[in-house]
């Protein structure tokens, strides 16, 4: 028999409410600016899928249909928090203040996406492409948050693949052996690369795993943001006070491929993916605004061009940025340099004069 872990959802895919919706769900300017926001990602994501077709950048992670989830994070978070990301976190990463062009300058191999610019996310974590040992640094973080005695959270997320990774569960054991402060998010939108959901784990729900931690565990319908705005509200909250940590399994879909490098019509079938464009967290929240009297096709269009033109001032400011020296693949290596790496690159620097030289000379 599975324990009865809380699931929250608020509204229907058709944006109908389901159920009475939090006290704050009456705010529509905020509202409105979620909505954004999530717009916003999602115009970021086709163009950055775009770019790497034509070549412009290396391998991208789309973050299609699960738009709802990176933004209710981000839109809660404080900005003494840590974000310790996984590589599917655009939309949170926009919101702390990563640049869509430092973003761009990572996904194109270049150190400088991860040196933000916006104090707002000098706090935060690179992004970690390793599966699941970002769980493990979040710990790390929050352990010096208790120690240090202050009332911040570390914030670390994943996907559904994840969780069935040896960190991922040192992760939750020690922090629920410690009471950190501590939120970890699942991202399960069912497909771990090629492999689905129903066969990489045996547990009836992932939050279920929380309970061998001795932390508390709930799943929510990440394609509602106002159901994930709540429980991650609540999650903070709880971290925040003392309480101990939290797992939140966010019940999404990958819309798109894996990567760039995926191929999702290998694996997947059509009409699956049909029926989850039918839940997807976008159209679910403007058919509510627009339920309520607070958008419309004219609204529509004019956000839509706004941020069309705010990602394209984005790759305009990502191809002027130009091309790191070679010598800059020594950096961010060491906090102090090793005699030996000092040693390649003046190697490396010599190389490239005495190139550069017998160019000119022919």
């Amino acid at each position: 028999m599975s324990p009865d872990l809380p699931y929250t959802r608020y509204l229907a895919p058709d944006g109908r409410p389901l159920a009475e919706l939090p006290a704050w769900a009456d705010d529509f300017n905020l509202l409105t600016r979620l909505y954004r926001q999530m717009v916003l990602t999602r115009l970021f994501d086709q163009k950055a899928v775009a770019l790497q077709r034509t070549g412009r950048i290396g391998t991208y992670a789309p973050t299609l249909g699960q738009e709802a989830i990176g933004v209710a994070i981000g839109s809660l978070m404080q900005a003494e928090d840590v974000l310790v990301p996984y590589y599917r976190d655009t939309a949170v990463q926009l919101m702390r203040g990563v640049c869509m062009e430092e973003i761009l300058l990572y996904w194109g191999g270049d150190e400088r996406g991860s040196d933000f610019v916006d104090p707002r996310a000098a706090r935060d974590f690179p992004i970690c492409v390793p599966i699941a040992t970002q769980a493990l640094h979040a710990c790390g973080v929050a352990t010096a948050f208790k120690i240090r005695g202050e009332h911040r959270v570390a914030v670390t997320t994943c996907g559904d693949g994840a969780t069935s990774k040896g960190d991922f569960l040192e992760a939750l054991n020690v922090a629920g052996a410690w009471q950190l402060p501590v939120v970890f998010v699942v991202n399960d939108n069912q497909w771990a690369i090629s492999v689905p959901r129903r066969i990489q784990c045996g547990a009836p729900t992932l939050a279920q795993k929380a309970i061998g931690a001795g932390i508390h565990g709930e799943q929510v319908d990440g394609n509602d943001i106002l159901a994930v705005c709540d429980r991650m509200r609540q999650a903070l909250a709880r971290a925040r006070h003392g309480k101990g940590p939290v797992l939140l399994e966010c019940l999404s879909y990958r819309l798109g491929d894996h990567t760039t490098a995926d191929d999702a019509t290998r694996y997947r079938c059509a009409e699956e993916v049909r029926q989850a464009w039918e839940e997807e967290p976008v159209k679910r929240l403007r058919a509510f605004l627009a339920s309520q009297g607070v958008w419309d096709e004219g609204r529509e269009q004019a956000l839509i061009a706004d941020c069309q033109a705010e990602v394209q001032c984005a790759v305009e400011a990502f191809e002027a940025a130009g091309v790191q020296p070679l010598s800059s693949v020594f950096e961010h290596v060491y906090a102090r340099w090793p005699s030996a790496l000092a040693e390649q690159r003046e190697m490396l620097e010599e190389r490239l004069v005495r190139r550069q030289g017998g160019e000119c000379h022919e």
